[in-house]
């Protein structure tokens, strides 16, 4: 079940979320411009995204929350098990208690986030579905708790399917976070937006927009795709 990355390795057995094109193109696409020194990854999973910012980056400090026993258990085995473990921690806790708890602030937030909304969608209770649907993390308690742990100076970046990503930019604005940049994906260049990589921040500035395309055929990787990922993936 192990997933080979260049400078690292994911144990995925234990955790009902595997590692997946979501999280690998958030990890890449985050903006570490501002040279955070604290990162947070809200809802870590395998820590497959608070390892690429910790390949990335220099920060000292990485932490990250995840509230499934099992994923919780996973992410720390692949933190200690990599060559930054002495900056990298996972919180076993909801992000709700989180922010009551915490006192740190962090320069960069990521978050791919659980996005059906259970008032709309029917599914059996298991561990993949709860990192699925936000009854667990509603988008404006994730937005409130941004707001509360990012500095002032800060960039929250997350990932979205195309067809929640406006609600998303409006309740943002509520927590006077506003978009800065934007990537819109689509699987090949036939196929509708599929997913929103968005950047937040506390600073109105002028939108930057961005398109990716991951195939041009089936396998068939794009330039821009490869330019993204080469750092990670084994075969790019």
């Amino acid at each position: 079940m192990k997933f080979q990355f260049k400078e690292f390795s994911i144990q995925q057995d234990k955790t009902a979320m595997k590692v997946g094109t979501d999280g690998v193109l958030l990890g890449a696409w985050a903006s570490l411009k501002h040279q955070p020194d604290a990162i947070l990854d809200i809802g870590a999973g395998t820590g497959i995204i608070a390892l690429q910012m910790a390949q990335r980056s220099t920060a000292e400090l990485i932490d990250a929350i995840e509230l499934d026993d099992d994923a919780f258990e996973q992410c720390v085995d692949n933190f200690e098990n990599s060559p930054w473990s002495d900056r990298l921690f996972c919180y076993h806790a909801s992000f709700q208690e989180f922010v009551e708890e915490i006192d740190e602030t962090y320069q960069s937030i990521v978050s791919n986030p659980p996005f059906f909304n259970q008032k709309n969608e029917t599914r059996p209770s298991n561990a993949r579905n709860t990192a699925r649907f936000t009854d667990t993390l509603p988008f404006e308690d994730l937005l409130s708790g941004v707001k509360q742990l990012l500095t002032k100076d800060g960039v929250f970046s997350c990932i979205l399917p195309e067809e929640y990503h406006q609600e998303f930019i409006d309740l943002a604005k509520t927590s006077n976070l506003f978009l800065n940049r934007v990537c819109f994906v689509k699987g090949n260049p036939t196929s509708p937006v599929k997913r929103c990589l968005m950047e937040f921040s506390f600073q109105q500035k002028e939108l930057q927009t961005e398109h990716l395309i991951i195939e041009l055929e089936r396998h068939q990787y794009t330039k821009d795709y490869i330019a993204l990922t080469k750092d990670f993936y084994l075969k790019m």
